[in-house]
């Protein structure tokens, strides 16, 4: 898997004969495929190796601040720019932009999406859990591909946590007031137009 990323991000594609990943790992082709069923498989799991190896033991055990963890994430997406970039342009990006939300979905917890917005059904905190991830993850994805280097991981940082406080100063507004902003439509069902927050 190492040697996986190491080619990747040298040559900034994904579309990478197996035989050359096997050369560069010094195996067969066929383990490759033994172990990993394709190509695409392989690299999107050398991208969780990566994140599990570089990025995990950075956050600790989940007690640093949000600021902290945000940053070490924003830094380590910035110093492996020529792989991740590649990883989200080539055949594999929806199976790497699944995985890095999943990524994202580690990061947020029931008890700090309780804290920020206060008591949520389990439901709702699911739900609440996914749209940060996938909005964190369609950000992180976008400064990765088109931002101009050098990558900023402290004004990414900002970004994101500059969301979040945005997003919890509104967690009082009631459900009508969104309906407001969205435009109900007519066919909504009536259980989702009788909820009175979000």
């Amino acid at each position: 898997m190492a040697a996986a990323v190491r080619l990747v991000s040298e040559r900034g594609t994904t579309a990478l004969p197996v035989g050359d990943l096997a050369d560069a790992a010094d195996v067969s082709r066929q383990l490759v495929y033994l172990q990993f069923g394709d190509r695409d498989a392989l690299l999107v799991a050398a991208a969780a190796d990566l994140v599990e190896r570089d990025f995990l033991p950075d956050i600790g055990d989940g007690g640093e601040s949000p600021h902290a963890r945000v940053l070490a994430m924003a830094r380590h997406f910035a110093g492996r720019r020529p792989f991740y970039r590649a990883m989200l342009t080539g055949s594999c990006a929806f199976a790497m932009s699944r995985a890095l939300n999943r990524l994202f979905g580690s990061l947020v917890t029931p008890a700090g999406l309780r804290e920020a917005f206060g008591d949520l059904d389990e439901t709702t905190a699911q739900d609440l859990a996914a749209l940060i991830t996938g909005g964190t993850g369609a950000i992180v994805n976008d400064w990765l591909i088109d931002a101009d280097e050098p990558l900023d991981p402290d004004e990414l940082t900002g970004r994101l946590l500059h969301l979040l406080t945005a997003l919890t100063r509104g967690r009082l507004v009631r459900y009508r007031s969104a309906e407001a902003a969205l435009g109900e439509p007519e066919h909504a069902a009536p259980s989702i137009r009788r909820r009175k927050t979000m």
